[in-house]
């Protein structure tokens, strides 16, 4: 009741779970079966969609999060940036104007202004040895990411970087560069029509 005395538009409240903790600014839209916990807090114009959960996340002015996106401890969303459908962020900052749309995990990772992460692109940041703290994954501004991504940490893409589709990226890629980290593509005629034969 306080949020939606002092200008926030809840669709549905008794869908709606918010702490006590959570600091929301007038003229947000909260959208039904919301979660919003910890120190979270939600700067005006925010747009969040239904099913979504925000833990710990500052989310910027006019940002659009949602539906189903999970927000984690450590995400910071800048202006009018974008978590769109089934992504996940966790420990991460997304820059200014930079969209990570749909289908992705982000965690441990830095992402300048106006850049766009493509449809399945995870920075897998777990290192698989003993004792040894998570990678950071680098992505600058301008960049823009194929789809079916992987970010293999610690590496860092540069700014206006593009990413072909598929790549699983191992390696920094500088500046304005292409990366490309995929196999090429063989077409072995007959085959599968041999095989039904069989």
């Amino acid at each position: 009741d306080e949020h939606m005395l002092a200008g926030v538009t809840i669709v549905d409240p008794r869908t709606t779970w918010i702490d006590p903790t959570v600091e929301i600014e007038p003229d947000v839209t909260i959208q039904p079966f919301e979660i919003l916990r910890g120190a979270t807090r939600v700067a005006t114009g925010a747009q969040i969609g239904a099913n979504t959960v925000a833990i710990d996340a500052h989310i910027g002015t006019n940002a659009t999060i949602g539906p189903f996106c999970y927000l984690r401890p450590g995400t910071v969303l800048g202006d009018s940036s974008k978590a769109g459908t089934f992504v996940e962020i966790k420990n991460s900052r997304i820059g200014d104007r930079t969209k990570v749309p749909h289908l992705s995990y982000i965690g441990d990772a830095e992402i300048g202004d106006d850049t766009n992460v493509g449809a399945g692109a995870i920075t897998a940041n777990f290192p698989h040895k003993p004792g040894q703290p998570k990678g950071r994954t680098t992505i600058g501004s301008n960049v823009r990411t194929g789809i079916h991504n992987g970010f293999v940490a610690p590496l860092e893409v540069g700014d206006g970087a593009w990413i072909a589709a598929g790549s699983v990226i191992t390696k920094d890629v500088p500046a304005d560069a292409l990366g490309i980290a995929r196999p090429r593509q063989e077409n072995k005629e007959g085959y599968a029509a041999r095989q039904r034969d069989n």
